[in-house]
């Protein structure tokens, strides 16, 4: 039997690109949609591509899809094997991050705030808990959660360093970093059950979400996804990847 995956924000972007590339690999892949129809097009489209590929309605800022979700596949699979937490928003629509002055810190909505953190990383921890009970009946479960250059402390306080042009950021960065804290603790409790759970950042990929001014494909983008998602069992556990191997905290 093909091992099951199931992406969350799959229909479009990085997640769509890792359901294609996990596909690719024979496995069965779960593409989670806020938009019912959306996901079912994108699957449609996989399919007709030789995928084993469905749809599942999920929105992870919503209890009731959330545990739907798990329902429907525990009652048509029985188990997960993958599950890569990819949905996410900026909090500032289709901008670059050059242009999103609404997350400025001195001047930042609370509410945008709240919305972010409610998808990025309240939303991980449903989805993840709501999961957890199928992925224990894998012989090798794995949890992928995407983060970015941009949730990394070390990298962002750095005056010379990458991040010193673009604006201060308090609700995405934020909730990327507390992602990658979020991720060392669900691996710290599940590494004796045989879990590895880590955090990616897949680079500057080109997305609505950043008005495709990233540099990346979203083939490039998805590589490292579906290469964590992939580990053997001796592969690490609570660690932060990008393309390049280990990014700082």
């Amino acid at each position: 039997m093909s091992k099951i995956a199931l992406v969350t924000g799959a229909n479009k972007g990085i997640g769509r690109g890792v359901a294609e590339q996990l596909a690719s690999l024979g496995m069965t892949v779960l593409i989670g949609a806020r938009d019912a129809r959306r996901g079912e097009e994108a699957a449609a489209e996989l399919r007709a591509a030789g995928g084993e590929v469905h749809a599942v309605t999920l929105d992870v800022t919503d209890p009731a899809t959330v545990r739907e979700a798990a329902k429907q596949i525990e009652e048509r699979f029985g188990l997960l094997d993958v599950l890569i937490n990819n949905a996410g928003i900026t909090g500032s629509g289709q901008v670059s991050p050059m242009d999103a002055y609404d997350q400025v810190p001195s001047t930042v909505e609370l509410d945008m705030v709240r919305a972010v953190f409610d998808t990025n990383v309240f939303g991980v921890i449903a989805v993840t808990n709501a999961m957890l009970p199928l992925l224990r009946r894998s012989a090798a479960p794995r949890i992928v959660n995407v983060s970015s250059h941009g949730g990394s402390v070390t990298l962002t306080c750095d005056p010379d360093g990458p991040f010193a042009a673009l604006l201060p950021s308090a609700a995405y960065v934020p909730s990327k970093a507390a992602l990658n804290a979020l991720t060392v603790q669900y691996a710290n409790e599940l590494r004796k059950d045989g879990f590895l759970v880590n955090a990616v950042a897949p680079g500057y990929v080109d997305t609505d979400s950043n008005n495709h001014a990233g540099l990346l494909t979203v083939a490039q983008g998805a590589a490292v996804l579906v290469r964590m998602a992939t580990l053997d069992a001796d592969g690490p556990t609570a660690g932060f990847f990008s393309e390049d191997g280990p990014v700082p905290w």
